[in-house]
């Protein structure tokens, strides 16, 4: 923690756990892949339900789908607004991965 100087409250960094590295690695270990688009480079942890709004499921692993940084993190996690999450992108990216997989050549 560090304190900030204006008012000597202390706070986070990054508000993160300090746990949160080693479960991001070995998420990334048992799920290698984007779950929308199937890309296997800059990925992203991406929290299902934000750990800000339930900072119980930070860590939980049920919380967590792999998507790349670009472009599926931005559309399938949060809809195209950083603000924003989709309670559904599971769904949505098992969905649009199959249809990639299944369309027409």
């Amino acid at each position: 923690m560090i304190f900030n100087i204006l008012n000597f409250i202390p706070f986070k960094i990054f508000g993160r756990s300090k746990d949160w590295s080693s479960v991001r690695k070995e998420h990334l270990i048992n799920f290698p892949s984007c779950a929308a688009c199937g890309k296997t480079t800059k990925l992203e942890v991406h929290h299902i339900k934000p750990y800000h709004i339930d900072p119980n499921l930070e860590l939980d692993p049920d919380n967590l789908i792999t998507l790349c940084a670009d472009p599926c993190h931005l559309i399938f996690g949060h809809l195209k607004h950083w603000k924003s999450w989709n309670v559904d992108v599971k769904e949505d990216c098992e969905k649009y991965l199959f249809k990639l997989r299944h369309r027409p050549q």
